[in-house]
């Protein structure tokens, strides 16, 4: 009994099999798999030494009683999409010996010391006390900036759109925009505020040795605002002079390099992105917003290493093309500074370079000034968050800080007062 209606099912699944019908039963599935036949092997044509296989290649056409042809790999060379580039050790710029490049999507694990080693410079907590003169001096306060700076905030988080909660990637780059604009708006009252100009995409492509290592910073970098002069040092001699004694922290067991992309094929290449004789060649602030991917987000002390690299890569080109590509003791510091936001807090720096003799760690040393995590506002909502009849997040803009752009239209006017 059993046998017949295992013979059964089986049949049953061949007839399926035959007529294209889809089973639905266990046994008949199985049944049908074991009855596929084996895939047929493609036979290849014999070769008979001294023979010509004649094909129909000539006829450009399919004739059925000559040998099908062999063609090349078609290749569009002149197509991205089919371009194969060859092995690294065929390129022209290979070198032996490794390189380690900074882009702007690298996030350094170490953060700020891990920039300040590769940078060789000494961190002070605080802005320049230029720059804090300016913030408390009245006369360089900004007229009615609390309502501007309200109503810009409102403009880019709350007006332009009609969703409840909005992307950091659209509202980031909105608020610093409409900063920026407020900030221009004064050019008629400090003439020297027209004597700069605004660089979208910023490219830089520069290089430094440090302890027997080649490292680059390589990209497309944020907003740049450039002058034409230079910003004075901050740093006096003495202070430059001081800063022998410092001895930059060590980040063992961590690598220096550690999350730079490693390269073999690069060129040691100095270039700050302007053309010659542009007239805005000088470097006086990048403004980087946060790439606020939920799955890439940068950390506050990643975002604030990212400033200071960058700043650092402006400076040390430009110091290439103004003293020389050997250039160690530089005949006058170099100024550049750098303002890093998310859209809610704002992270400012001034980098001044004052030596590119980075092979080893003694010596004199750059300066950083640093002041982060300043809070522009706490909250941003179309409508209240209520629980248990309580508001715990009000409508609107609430915990509003006017003192961080103070700072910020500060750095702004460095170097026209």
């Amino acid at each position: 009994m059993a046998a017949s209606m295992l013979a059964s099912s089986a049949a049953g699944a061949s007839c399926a099999h035959r007529a294209g019908v889809r089973c639905l039963s266990v046994s008949a599935s199985r049944g049908r798999q074991q009855l596929q036949p084996p895939p047929k092997k493609k036979k290849e044509p014999v070769e008979i030494p001294g023979l010509e296989r004649i094909t129909y290649a000539d006829r450009c056409y399919y004739v059925p009683w000559l040998a099908k042809p062999k063609f090349p790999e078609f290749r569009m060379d002149w197509n991205p999409q089919y371009y194969h580039s060859p092995p690294a050790q065929q390129m022209a710029l290979y070198k032996e010996q490794v390189s380690y490049v900074f882009n702007p999507k690298c996030r350094l694990l170490g953060g700020v010391k891990q920039a300040l080693w590769l940078t060789k410079s000494k961190l002070i907590e605080g802005l320049p006390q230029r720059i804090v003169d300016v913030c408390e001096d009245p006369a360089y306060t900004f007229p009615n900036h609390q309502e501007l700076v309200h109503n810009a905030i409102a403009n880019a988080c709350l007006w332009s759109t009609t969703e409840e909660i909005r992307e950091r990637e659209e509202y980031c780059p909105k608020l610093l925009e409409n900063l920026l604009h407020l900030c221009q708006t004064q050019n008629h009252v400090y003439p020297s505020l027209s004597q700069r100009t605004t660089v979208e995409n910023w490219k830089l492509a520069t290089s430094w040795h440090k302890d027997s290592s080649i490292y680059h910073v390589r990209g497309t970098n944020g907003l740049l605002m450039s002058a034409k002069t230079p910003l004075e040092p901050l740093a006096s001699s003495s202070e430059i002079q001081a800063t022998e004694q410092h001895v930059l922290a060590s980040l063992y067991p961590l690598s220096p390099a550690i999350d730079l992309q490693e390269v073999n094929v690069y060129e040691e290449k100095n270039d700050i992105g302007f053309k010659d004789g542009f007239p805005y060649s000088h470097p006086h602030t990048v403004y980087l917003t946060e790439p606020c991917s939920t799955k890439a987000k940068f950390l506050p002390d990643q975002l604030r290493a990212k400033m200071l690299m960058i700043a650092f890569g402006g400076a040390v080109a430009k110091a290439k093309i103004l003293f020389g590509e050997d250039v160690k003791t530089l005949p006058k510091p170099i100024v550049v500074q750098s303002v890093g936001t998310d859209g809610q807090l704002f992270h400012f720096m001034v980098l001044q370079l004052n030596t590119l003799d980075l092979e080893s760690n003694d010596g004199i040393k750059n300066i950083v000034w640093m002041d982060g995590d300043q809070a522009l506002y706490d909250t941003v909502a179309f409508k209240p968050k209520i629980k248990s009849k309580v508001v715990l997040v009000p409508a609107g803009i609430a915990g509003f800080n006017p003192n961080t752009f103070v700072k910020f239209w500060a750095m702004y006017l460095n170097g026209a007062v």
